[in-house]
């Protein structure tokens, strides 16, 4: 339930982001550090979770925040949004909501890359340049490291699984060997 709602309030963002061509990276930063500054203060959880805090005290601190922050406007008023319908707990499923529905919109996709090693900006340019070719869309990676692969690398886009991984072809030569 509360990712169905978490993407609803997400694509209402996504739509104000958009209509008013703000740079929705910069938002999602905006989102992300409102967030970090909520995680990193007990005290500020506590007045946003607070049903016995009143709104306009909850909208007055976020005012405060918004400036040392950086929130533009349009952040500001969904946060004041995100309040007024109780959400606030929400944010951070929002914010992941919200980088996806923006990828939706401008034809990305996201790409996590396992791979045993770290790769060389040369290598990592050759996979994004494949998976691009391979999805037909722009690719967005999300690169990592995974000793358990033995060597080569694992891609995963949506619940497409491209595995060109060591540990994939020994699995692949077990099971062909035992049937």
């Amino acid at each position: 339930m509360s990712s169905a709602v978490a993407t609803r309030y997400a694509r209402a963002l996504a739509d104000v982001v958009t209509s008013a061509g703000l740079d929705a990276t910069a938002v999602l930063g905006q989102l992300k550090d409102f967030e970090a500054a909520v995680a990193s203060s007990t005290d500020l959880k506590n007045v946003l979770a607070s049903p016995a805090v009143a709104n306009p005290k909850k909208r007055a601190v976020v005012a405060q925040l918004a400036t040392p922050l950086g929130l533009s406007e349009k952040v500001r008023n969904f946060l004041y949004v995100l309040i007024d319908h109780r959400r606030v707990g929400l944010l951070g499923t929002i914010g992941q909501a919200f980088e996806a529905v923006m990828d939706e919109r401008m034809g990305r996709v996201r790409a996590d890359i396992a791979s045993a090693q770290p790769l060389t900006d040369e290598q990592k340019a050759q996979v994004l340049a494949q998976l691009t070719r391979l999805s037909g869309r722009q690719v967005r990676p999300e690169f990592s490291i995974d000793a358990s692969l033995v060597g080569g690398l694992t891609a995963r886009i949506g619940s497409t699984i491209y595995d060109g991984s060591v540990r994939g072809r020994l699995e692949a030569m077990r099971r062909r060997l035992a049937s």
